[in-house]
């Protein structure tokens, strides 16, 4: 007889050992069919488990610590965490400690330490959510903390923290009225346009969505687009186009939209969502560096980056990354601004934009660019609902997730608009 709930837990161990022992990411995993062979259900499960597994990780290891002489291998370790997050969050003991024990035992690694497995569970169970509640949030693996203290200081990424253990609602981005798609969905107009449903969503059940009112994209992310003001009529290239919401925004807007990404299988994603929404934009499967097609009005880059502005969305990421690709990272971005100024006309607008939190990504990269480029200025940022404190020295915004706490708060963003001489 198979046990209620096993397949679920099973996968989104896998998903857990996948993402801690092998560093791949959750979204990787995903496409790839890590959960391909499970009904919707238990897909949807076994992602949501494993997210407020890596989530709640480090809280979860601090309950643990005290039944564990010694950390288990991993292959325990990750069913340990998982029956913890489960536990303390109301589930009925029985099942869950039965579920991960079978999953210690099916390894034959690991058979020997069901026993261990079970009694650990049960001490858990024993102080469930209470004691989950009484340890502290959960804190970043050092080795993004440290470069974020040293960036913002301990109390902002402490704040930073809790907005990643909170998770993220849902943002939409509509393409007409923000009022009306609000009004459709329950959802709320938040300062700088878009609209904000809190809660869990079946996004393709959402009013609106086959008729393509809106789609969906963070508040920090929907406001990059926003620095070029009015776009109708303006030819506009968007680099590094994919995952394509601000290609939306463009297009919403009236430009003549040219979306390159290298991605085809993400390009599939953005012109499916184009159709879905019912706009048109040109896109071309392409490396930034070779694209050489010149005289835009505008260039939008979202240049590729550490993301780890996404966290609260994206749990998995800094358990999966390390920060050894920082220095690549820096230099493409670097690249790829210079790049990028080369295919606008004199007097054109480049916005460089990255969902990092890290300033090397963000406000240095405009600083240096300044220097490298003689006359190249950073053009006045005028959007409704910027507040002050998001304003830059060098003249960017920099968003993070511990701004706006009272509304759900944001990913971590940088933003910045450069004209070139005319």
């Amino acid at each position: 007889m198979r046990q209620t709930g096993l397949p679920a837990r099973r996968a989104a161990h896998h998903l857990l050992m996948q993402i801690t022992g092998e560093g791949r990411l959750m979204a990787e995993l995903v496409a790839a069919g890590a959960l391909a062979e499970l009904p919707p259900e238990d897909r949807a499960r076994a992602q949501r488990l494993a997210s407020d597994a890596l989530r709640g990780l480090d809280r979860a290891d601090r309950m643990l610590k005290p039944y564990l002489k010694k950390a288990p291998p991993p292959h325990v370790m990750n069913a340990l965490r998982l029956g913890v997050i489960e536990l303390c969050s109301g589930e009925a003991a029985h099942g869950v400690v039965n579920a991960y024990v079978e999953i210690v035992a099916r390894n034959k690694r690991t058979q020997s330490m069901k026993g261990l497995a079970n009694a650990v569970l049960r001490k858990v169970a024993d102080e469930g959510p209470d004691g989950w509640a009484a340890r502290p949030v959960p804190l970043t693996p050092g080795w993004l903390r440290q470069p974020l203290v040293a960036a913002w200081g301990r109390e902002a990424v402490t704040a930073m923290e809790a907005a990643h253990f909170a998770g993220a609602p849902l943002d939409l981005t509509a393409k007409d009225d923000p009022q009306a798609v609000a009004d459709a969905t329950g959802g709320a107009v938040l300062r700088t346009g878009s609209v904000r449903l809190s809660g869990g969503h079946q996004v393709s059940t959402l009013p609106g969505y086959d008729s393509g009112d809106w789609w969906v994209q963070d508040a920090a992310a929907a406001i990059p687009v926003k620095l070029l003001g009015d776009v109708a009529g303006l030819t506009v290239l968007d680099l590094c186009a994919a995952p394509g919401g601000k290609t939306l925004q463009l297009a919403a807007g009236g430009a003549d939209v040219m979306a390159v990404d290298l991605s085809e299988r993400r390009m599939a994603r953005v012109a499916k969502n184009l159709a879905r929404v019912g706009l048109a934009a040109k896109t071309v499967i392409a490396d930034a560096f070779a694209f050489d097609q010149g005289g835009f009005d505008a260039v939008l880059l979202d240049a590729p980056c550490s993301a780890t502005g996404t966290i609260r969305r994206h749990p998995d990421l800094p358990y999966a990354k390390d920060g050894s690709e920082f220095g690549a990272l820096i230099d493409q971005q670097e690249r790829l601004i210079d790049h990028a100024l080369t295919l606008l006309k004199p007097g054109g607008r480049l916005v460089f934009c990255t969902c990092s939190l890290l300033p090397d990504e963000g406000e240095v990269q405009v600083e240096d660019a300044l220097t490298r480029h003689p006359g190249l200025t950073v053009a006045p940022i005028e959007v409704q609902g910027v507040e002050p404190e998001w304003r830059t020295e060098e003249g960017g915004l920099r968003l993070r997730p511990d701004y706006w706490t009272d509304l759900g708060g944001m990913d971590g963003f940088y933003m910045a608009v450069l004209t070139k001489p005319a």
